[in-house]
């Protein structure tokens, strides 16, 4: 009895501590509902509290800006993770001899890009942009070489900020990692066009060159205030060439780079017949190519949403919107179009490159045009892609292993080209410094069109020049090319010293993996 009265006797204060306490604990919580979170409190103030309207005008212009700058460095995280992406599609599209090769020229394009990018890249391109208003206002971008002919200044690169110096600012500093990852992207393309054959330390040779100067010129030109963005202040046409995110700066220049690289270095051995006919050299690695095909769409949305610089910019959502609608056009259109005119099969590598050619093509009029165009231009880009794949393998007679140059160089321009006819006037107003919004041929002005398309050919021939001197001076300095026997025995061993696959014997006729 007395036992059953101790245990009743502490139940009751049991009940009453956890009554007490947990009313204590809810007493205790911040703010468990999230109704007085973020009241003035929060504000700094000279006066906790009671701040000044001064004092909350502040508040707003820094919590802008950093949402803002969240928003340029997430974006920019997701950007770097396109490359695992671009190397998952690369080695599963190529051999498993040179897997361990494909996938190390993928992994060390980073950091041979960034360095260049580092070392006077970034200068070259924004040395002279001008106030970085969206992330500080910060003016000390100010210095950009131009000439003046006929009465017109053409600005030609930057000056400012070579090793990130002279350029302490947190602005510049969230710039210049957004924009290192959109030059990773141009660099890493032409190892999809040139694998199998090139040899490594050509490929460090030039990682160092294009973040230095291949790419970092022409990008002055179209994103650093350069006289392609000025053909509409100075020119009147339209606002100038207007590339949101990259399908002439970063993809186009890739895919330029990609053309002339592979041309050089030459077809692998085996892929055409004497008579010119060529031989399929299928991907070891579906699977592997189709999850990095996942991860490039994943990526996209850092590259297109955050090349508004500003996540408090609401356009946001439609960029993103356009960005995932024409993928889907692109792989969709690419798949029926083999399967039902070229080859009877869906063909899976085909869907891979036709969701990245829908993804290209958008990348430069994502912010400017309806879903239903960007629907248009994804399924266009899924037909254009195999067109031009076929061409260039079958007429040109060039070895692209991965079709780089169909989906980067082909859609890249094609991209400019949509943004000249189908931007709808609804976004851009103030665009490159001209007044109004931007709009292309089908909504009334057909300059935008004329600087797209000079803007593009600018890209074909100053790329195009610039690749060719540093392709032509590694071949005669240290050679583009191994040795035709390494090729034969796979790239791993001796350009690598390991193994993709260890563990794996690999029959170097057909490429059958045999268990020991």
């Amino acid at each position: 009895m007395t036992q059953k009265l101790l245990l009743v006797i502490a139940g009751i204060f049991l009940m009453i501590g956890v009554a007490l306490g947990g009313t204590l604990y809810a007493e205790s919580l911040p703010d468990p509902g999230g109704t007085k979170t973020g009241t003035t409190i929060d504000i700094s103030a000279a006066k906790a509290g009671t701040p000044t309207a001064v004092e909350i005008t502040d508040q707003i212009g820094k919590n802008k800006t950093a949402i803002n700058m969240v928003w340029v460095l997430v974006t920019g995280f997701l950007v770097m993770f396109m490359q695992a992406g671009f190397a998952m599609v690369e080695a599963g599209l190529t051999r498993a001899k040179n897997a361990a090769h494909t996938m190390s020229m993928n992994m060390m394009i980073y950091p041979l890009g960034m360095l260049g990018f580092f070392i006077c890249g970034f200068a070259l391109m924004f040395g002279g942009l001008g106030p970085i208003a969206t992330m500080g206002g910060y003016d000390g971008l100010n210095q950009e070489f131009a000439v003046n002919l006929f009465g017109h200044s053409f600005g030609l690169f930057g000056t400012k900020g070579f090793f990130l110096m002279d350029v302490y600012d947190v602005g510049v500093f969230a710039l210049f990692l957004f924009q290192m990852v959109f030059m990773d992207t141009t660099a890493t393309i032409p190892t999809g066009s040139m694998a199998e054959r090139w040899k490594f330390s050509a490929f460090v040779v030039y990682g160092l060159f294009v973040g230095t100067i291949i790419y970092p010129v022409f990008g002055n030109w179209t994103w650093g205030g350069g006289w392609l963005a000025m053909l509409g202040k100075e020119f009147g046409l339209g606002h100038g060439h207007v590339d949101f995110a990259g399908s002439s700066v970063v993809h186009l220049t890739g895919g330029v780079l990609a053309l002339i690289g592979a041309i050089i270095i030459g077809p692998r051995i085996g892929k055409y017949n004497k008579d010119g006919s060529p031989n399929a050299i299928p991907g070891h690695n579906i699977p592997m190519a189709i999850v990095g095909a996942f991860i490039l769409a994943f990526g996209w949305f850092g590259f297109n949403p955050g090349s508004t610089l500003a996540g408090t910019d609401l356009r946001i959502s439609v960029v993103a919107v356009n960005t995932m609608i024409a993928s889907a056009t692109g792989a969709f259109g690419a798949m029926l179009y083999m399967w039902w005119f070229k080859t009877k099969k869906p063909d899976p590598t085909m869907m891979i490159n036709g969701l990245l050619a829908g993804l290209v093509a958008i990348t430069a009029p994502c912010a400017f045009v309806n879903v239903q165009t960007a629907a248009l231009i994804g399924l266009i880009s899924g037909v254009l892609v195999i067109e031009a794949a076929f061409f260039i393998e079958k007429v040109l007679k060039i070895d692209d292993p991965v079709g780089a140059i169909a989906v980067h160089g082909v859609n890249g321009a094609w991209g400019c080209i949509a943004l000249g006819l189908f931007a709808d006037g609804t976004y851009g107003d103030g665009w490159n410094g001209v007044s109004g919004t931007v709009t292309g041929l089908f909504y009334g002005n057909p300059g935008q069109l004329v600087a797209e398309i000079i803007g593009v050919s600018a890209n074909i021939v100053y790329v195009g020049i610039i690749g060719w001197i540093v392709f032509k001076l590694i071949d005669v300095t240290i050679g583009n090319r191994v040795k035709p026997e390494d090729e034969l025995d796979g790239l791993d061993i001796p350009e690598m010293g390991v193994e993709g696959y260890c563990g794996i014997r690999l029959d170097k006729n057909s490429e059958t993996p045999l268990s020991r």
